[in-house]
């Protein structure tokens, strides 16, 4: 138990690190509102959709293609996502809606959950994570694209225009275009591949520095109602129902294991860029990355 809480503590403390480190580098004016902005968008549309892409097609499909664990943890994301969406109709806001469900549901697998399933279960691990890493984004996504598409201030909600944010979003154009590559096992050039790495890399410490950027004890305070209900969802109550559903349904031993590290996975630095990207409540989104991590 104390290894995993070390392993645990070696994957969550550098998170904290960068988000320290963005609030420190905003009050010395190092980095201001309009970096934030830039480095977002290159997050959004550059530098995560290439760390997507490297990930799924590095994947090894025959080991990790477990049809049953891949069914069960879509239908239980699209489970959780509905009760976390019916519990906002009741309680929050309007205009908070899209970026409260986004928080309660849309976990940090790509970074946090597939580091520490790696660190438990070795190369089972990273097989199955990789390849629930791109359901996951596509499940994530397209939600998190629909249900800030339905609640946005500035755009209404078609279903044509749900539907176009789907195929362009970024990100799942990432793991479309992923997946022959790794399906065949085309391999990319040894440079190409460098070269993407080094891109891929520049993702989580930007997306957590922006994300330190924008948080205030001012904005920390006045979201903290909202905040904490959201991480309370994506932290406690929906991870023990769906985790719950997996053992009724007979899964066991790491399969079980690695669905409950995704399923209790703290909330996705994505969110915030999403949030962030039409116009919605980012500061909310921070301050739930930051509550659950």
């Amino acid at each position: 138990m104390f290894s995993l809480a070390l392993q645990t503590l070696s994957v969550t403390a550098p998170v904290f690190a960068m988000l320290f480190l963005g609030a420190l580098l905003r009050r010395l004016g190092w980095i201001d509102a309009a970096f934030i902005n830039t480095a977002s968008n290159l997050v959004f549309k550059g530098t995560m959709p290439v760390m997507l892409f490297l990930v799924i097609q590095e994947a090894d499909l025959s080991t990790a293609l477990q049809p049953r664990v891949l069914g069960y943890f879509a239908f239980a994301t699209l489970a959780t996502f509905t009760l976390a969406w019916g519990w906002a109709i009741l309680r929050v806001p309007r205009d908070e809606r899209g970026v409260y469900v986004q928080g309660a549901f849309r976990g940090n697998n790509g970074i946090v959950g597939l580091a520490l399933a790696g660190s438990v279960y070795g190369a089972y691990g990273l097989s199955l994570g990789a390849v629930l890493a791109g359901l996951v984004i596509l499940l994530f996504n397209g939600l998190s694209v629909m249900i800030l598409a339905i609640y946005s201030r500035d755009t209404k909600a078609s279903v044509s225009n749900v539907l176009l944010g789907i195929a362009r979003n970024p990100l799942i154009i990432g793991v479309m275009v992923s997946l022959p590559f790794a399906y065949w096992e085309v391999a990319l050039p040894q440079w190409l591949t460098t070269s993407g790495e080094y891109f891929a890399r520049l993702t989580l410490p930007l997306a957590l520095i922006c994300i330190g950027g924008t948080l205030s004890l001012a904005s920390l305070r006045a979201s903290s109602g909202l905040a904490i209900s959201a991480s309370l969802m994506k932290m406690v109550w929906l991870p023990a129902l769906a985790t719950f559903g997996a053992w009724l349904v007979g899964l066991e031993g790491p399969d079980l294991g690695i669905l409950f590290i995704y399923f209790a996975c703290p909330t996705a630095a994505a969110s915030f860029v999403m949030a962030k990207a039409v116009g919605a409540n980012d500061q909310l989104a921070a301050a739930i990355i930051v509550i659950t991590t």
